[in-house]
């Protein structure tokens, strides 16, 4: 049984990640002790909030996180996935993890489209990916958010229409991220989930 830390910084919702890693058949452990990613398999970075804060409480554990991700699979969600982009531009320009090219925006304000962006929407799968073996083009997610990943196609695992069409799922080499939450999204999140714990 594959081992993946969950990367505790004081930011996310651990315990439904943790279930939800759990039901796909990994063994998990909620940690900030370094040593405990050393010995991982894999890691998820979980996050909700602000990016700014987020990078701040992640500071002891970068450098081991970047180590680490150089030779085992790293799934960052929701605000995981924007700090493995290189820039955010949420309340100032903030410097990232730099694992996956490009900047997070925020979605412009557009009438009659509500920010965040809350509630199912659909996959368009860009790309192949281990990530999303299985899953279906279109398939259903969940989301919350009001800020987005903007990067190039090369690094685009599959995308999402909202106000703008924007990177849902994101890869380069061992960091992959979604902006959805798989843990939230039934059984597509649950397949994920396993998909990524096959990666290890």
């Amino acid at each position: 049984m594959k081992t993946v830390v969950i990367l505790d910084y004081g930011l996310g919702n651990l315990r439904s990640v943790q279930r939800g890693l759990e039901r796909a058949g990994a063994r998990t452990l909620i940690t900030k002790d370094t040593a405990d990613l050393a010995r991982a398999d894999g890691a998820v970075l979980p996050g909700v909030g602000a990016f700014s804060q987020g990078m701040e409480q992640l500071a002891l554990l970068q450098q081991p996180l970047l180590d680490f991700v150089r030779d085992a699979p790293v799934l960052g969600i929701c605000l995981g996935m924007q700090m493995l982009m290189e820039w955010s531009e949420e309340h100032g320009l903030h410097r990232g993890l730099g694992l996956v090219p490009g900047t997070v925006r925020q979605f412009p304000p557009t009438p009659g489209m509500k920010i965040p962006h809350m509630g199912w929407n659909t996959l368009h799968i860009e790309q192949d990916h281990p990530l999303f073996s299985g899953i279906p083009e279109q398939a259903y997610v969940y989301f919350v958010h009001s800020f987005y990943a903007d990067t190039d196609s090369s690094h685009t695992v599959a995308s999402t229409d909202y106000i703008t069409r924007f990177a849902s799922a994101i890869a380069h080499n061992n960091a992959c991220g979604v902006q959805f939450h798989p843990e939230k999204s039934g059984s597509v999140g649950l397949a994920m989930l396993e998909n990524f714990i096959g990666m290890l």
